[in-house]
């Protein structure tokens, strides 16, 4: 009797993980083809006693690395746009950002990065870290660095004194370092 009990007991067992991979199986295909919000049926309609949808994520796409500026590794500066992008070897954005130009702008044109520093005191006074220079126009050097105590002073069109430095954030100054080394291409665009 013993053998006899056993296979009715895998027979039983056999047969339960069956109807479960059956079971499974039916719940599966009649699930929706995506998962939708609480409230809604699985048509995609919400009933009519639940609040509205969410508002969709309205997130601006970063804008587009302009198409004049070359190929390769480069930083990108638009001038108009006051942005600058960092796009990598296969010509894909990494990082793009607002900037506050100086009183003095470089001419559209293709530059390379010359020199850089850590930190040091900017033409105008103010503390800066993560210089980097790439240009030089009317006798002032040009380049990108982020102001130690975060501020992004614009300077009026009728500032007195002539600057070179174009301000960044200080978490998009320290993209800029590591990015843009001595040599590294620097496109500016009109």
């Amino acid at each position: 009797m013993p053998a006899k009990s056993s296979t009715i007991v895998t027979a039983l067992t056999a047969a339960a993980l069956v109807a479960v991979g059956v079971l499974g199986y039916q719940a599966s295909a009649s699930a929706p083809d995506r998962l939708t919000a609480r409230g809604e049926s699985h048509h995609g309609k919400r009933a009519a006693h639940h609040s509205p949808p969410a508002k969709k994520d309205r997130t601006p796409r970063p804008a587009a690395v302009p198409a004049a500026s070359g190929t390769g590794k480069r930083v990108v500066y638009a001038l108009g746009a006051k942005r600058v992008w960092l796009v990598d070897a296969q010509g894909k954005a990494l990082r793009t950002y607002q900037v506050t130009p100086s009183t003095v702008s470089p001419a559209a044109g293709s530059y390379q990065v010359t020199q850089r520093s850590v930190s040091l005191t900017g033409s105008d006074g103010l503390a800066i870290e993560h210089v980097v220079l790439f240009a030089k126009t009317e006798g002032v050097v040009i380049g990108f660095s982020a102001a130690v105590d975060g501020s992004t002073p614009k300077p009026g069109p009728g500032a007195a004194k002539k600057t070179g430095g174009v301000r960044e954030s200080r978490a998009d100054g320290k993209a800029m370092w590591d990015f843009a080394l001595v040599g590294t291409k620097v496109v500016v665009v009109a």
